[in-house]
């Protein structure tokens, strides 16, 4: 089964996967959350969806809960910050575990990916970045404190897009 294909839900809680969500373009997974000190990375995510939307891009959040409690929300409350807060527009999925026993599917094959240093395994907090190409590749993995507006991941979406 493609990473594209691993069954996930809108924020909506409608049934999905990547492929049908978002068609065939590029991807930036990212695990976020409304009330962490990485929170306001949601503006360089906005500002990649703005800018590589049209290229054949999309940004796509997953609420997680796992940090410090960091996403107490409902699927409304998160939807209705992202949106006020921050404008987001690119798709969220329903709050996910990205850790642990109970770590959902789309996680279980993300955090095979090593980072930069080689490092795979365990997301470390909120705000890891997968870059996954048009076939569902995972090409890059950018640990938290990279921001979005990083010549890495800027440099990384260009090849892609």
């Amino acid at each position: 089964m493609s990473l594209r294909d691993i069954p996930v839900r809108t924020l909506a809680d409608a049934p999905t996967t990547l492929a049908e969500l978002v068609g065939d373009k590029a991807l930036l997974i990212v695990n976020v959350a409304s009330k962490c000190g990485l929170t306001p990375q949601y503006t360089g995510l906005v500002e990649l969806q703005r800018q590589y939307g049209e290229r054949g891009f999309s940004v796509v959040g997953v609420p997680c809960n796992q940090f410090m409690g960091q996403e107490p929300g409902s699927a409304e409350e998160i939807q209705e910050f992202c949106a006020t807060t921050y404008g987001v527009d690119f798709p969220l999925l329903e709050k996910a575990e990205v850790n642990g026993p109970s770590r959902h599917a789309l996680y279980g094959e993300l955090v095979e990916t090593p980072d930069a240093d080689g490092a795979s395994g365990d997301i470390q907090w909120n705000f890891e970045k997968f870059l996954v190409d048009r076939d569902g590749a995972v090409v890059a993995r950018f640990r938290p404190g990279t921001t979005p507006d990083d010549p890495a991941v800027v440099g990384a979406i260009e090849k892609l897009v």
